[in-house]
């Protein structure tokens, strides 16, 4: 007796071995593959209010500049800084409705961006200075007040911009 036997041919394997996108899985419904990969979803845009208030905080830096009077120099330099302060806000904060106290940008940029929370803390510590120098009350305001203040917003509105133009 001989035996006969037949070979079953083995399944064909197509790029064995050879690194290559992974098969898709496939909708037994309808045998779809669905959508293609998309790349990594990177934050949204930077809105163009938050745009708008940064050429602001830059407009009132160029300003702050200007300015030879401590009077003058010190509110246009803190307003620049608020302005920035206010981009992260129309980029990061989400309204809520909240009854009690009023909060103001600083209080509210301390929540919403952590990582600010020193510059909030010491554009705060500013405010008062600030009405004082708009009320013209000059002995709180000098020029190197006036100076200082201008070298922070500065480092601030980059910040911001830097951080805000990324994404």
């Amino acid at each position: 007796m001989t035996m006969t036997t037949t070979r079953v041919p083995e399944p064909r394997r197509v790029g064995v071995g050879r690194p290559g996108p992974a098969p898709r899985p496939t909708c037994p419904m309808t045998g779809s593959a669905g959508p293609s990969p998309v790349g990594p979803v990177g934050p949204p845009p930077t809105s163009r209010p938050a745009l708008s208030l940064l050429r602001q905080a830059a407009d009132g830096l160029a300003e702050a500049h200007r300015e030879a009077d401590p009077l003058l120099r010190y509110p246009a330099a803190y307003l620049a800084a608020l302005r920035a302060g206010a981009a992260v806000l129309a980029v990061r904060a989400r309204p809520r409705a909240r009854r009690g106290a009023t909060r103001n940008v600083w209080q509210l940029l301390a929540e919403v961006a952590p990582e600010l929370g020193e510059w909030s803390v010491f554009f705060a510590s500013c405010s008062d200075t600030r009405a004082a120098a708009e009320a013209g009350i000059t002995r709180l305001v000098g020029q190197r007040d006036a100076d200082d203040l201008l070298r922070q917003a500065e480092q601030f509105v980059g910040m911001v911009a830097t951080s805000l133009t990324l994404r």
